[in-house]
């Protein structure tokens, strides 16, 4: 080979070179971002999402007995939140001194009224509510009732599933029953008696699983 082609050749390789060394910048700005869609971020800090949640659902950050209600016997009343029901606390004046039967029919009464009560702003924030109606009135038994009787001004029939639910859990765990997890639940006279039990599956599913029920025996 030439002393003129052997230059000429080496020439060519060296213009070779420096042209490629010139795209390599070129590319790194488009393999970057071709590689960041890759998910592939080196030094990047990762993006933001947004803060966490603040709120935690069915969660009070304060008592609410005090606020809604007077000092009175500490009681709990079931309301629906998040497709269940959860108990919250609350407070019933009661007189001291109050019989036994009549103590019942005052705790039953107030319990349905809290129960009718619109849900406090903390608490409806908190994914809170209720699906029980004012205007329902308790009483006691009928002649021929078991002693332990409630009975409605509605037939406990004629309530909703989560309704009901509400009711039978929050009576069967007051001072309005035995405290056996069940409750005696009547609607006007004549209709029957029967004993409603508040359940595991009643508190987590109000909606579709119907408290439990039978028929008592004659008082």
């Amino acid at each position: 080979m030439s002393r003129v082609n052997l230059v000429s050749r080496v020439s060519r390789v060296r213009k070779g070179r420096a042209r490629r060394l010139l795209v390599l910048p070129l590319l790194a700005g488009p393999l970057a971002g071709l590689l960041g869609g890759c998910g592939i971020r080196a030094t990047e800090v990762p993006t933001d999402f947004g803060p966490a949640p603040s709120r935690v659902r069915c969660a009070l950050t304060g008592p609410e007995v005090t606020t809604r209600t007077p000092r009175g016997v500490p009681v709990q009343v079931f309301l629906l939140c998040g497709s269940s029901l959860v108990a919250v606390d609350r407070a019933l004046p009661v007189p001291d001194g109050t019989a036994d039967s009549g103590r019942r029919i005052l705790v039953a009464q107030g319990l349905l009224g809290q129960l009718a009560e619109s849900p406090s702003t903390a608490e409806k924030e908190a994914g809170y509510s209720t699906d029980v109606r004012g205007g329902t009135k308790v009483s006691g038994p009928a002649p021929g009732d078991p002693d332990d009787t409630l009975r409605l001004s509605v037939s406990p029939g004629a309530l909703t599933s989560y309704a009901l639910a509400q009711l039978v859990c929050t009576f069967s765990d007051s001072a309005a029953a035995e405290g056996d997890g069940s409750v005696v639940l009547g609607g006007p006279a004549p209709e029957r008696p029967r004993r409603y039990e508040c359940t595991d599956e009643v508190r987590s599913r109000p909606g579709s699983a119907e408290p439990p029920s039978a028929d008592v025996a004659d008082g």
